[in-house]
């Protein structure tokens, strides 16, 4: 199949293809014309690069994944190589995920606390002779 037809199939763009190409992820065959050629293999390339891809893998990172199916392995996670890159890539999840969870944590105690300062200035409010309400902006109310 030739390059439109390959983009329209794999459901991305000739200029995609192309990077993929200059990267060394899509091999480039041509035929006596001069045109780019591909098969079916080369759509199951790309469908791997696009499933990593959608879970956050850089390209950089599916290479061992497409060099493992263009060696002729049914799945391109069955290689040594393929099998590092998920573990790097689960440790740097669980790096982002420890990130989050503690700026999660410090986000509802900010917000406790900010509760509970509203209620108490509501408190006080309602006691005769009580402060002013401020703003925390900086202003009166």
């Amino acid at each position: 199949m030739r390059i439109g037809e390959l983009a329209a199939r794999a459901g991305t763009t000739t200029r995609t293809l192309r990077y993929y190409e200059s990267r060394g992820l899509l091999p480039a065959r041509r035929d006596a014309h001069g045109h780019r050629t591909y098969d079916e293999g080369d759509l199951r390339l790309l469908a791997q690069i696009r499933t990593l891809r959608d879970f956050g893998f850089d390209l950089e990172e599916t290479r061992p994944f497409v060099e493992c199916l263009r060696a002729g392995h049914p799945q391109g996670d069955s290689c040594p190589a393929s099998l590092g890159v998920y573990r790097s890539k689960l440790a740097e999840l669980d790096a982002l995920i420890g990130q989050l969870t503690a700026v999660r944590k410090t986000v509802a105690g900010q917000l406790a606390r900010a509760e509970r300062a509203r209620d108490e200035l509501a408190a006080e409010a309602l006691v005769p002779g009580g402060p002013e309400p401020v703003c925390e902006l900086g202003g009166r109310r």
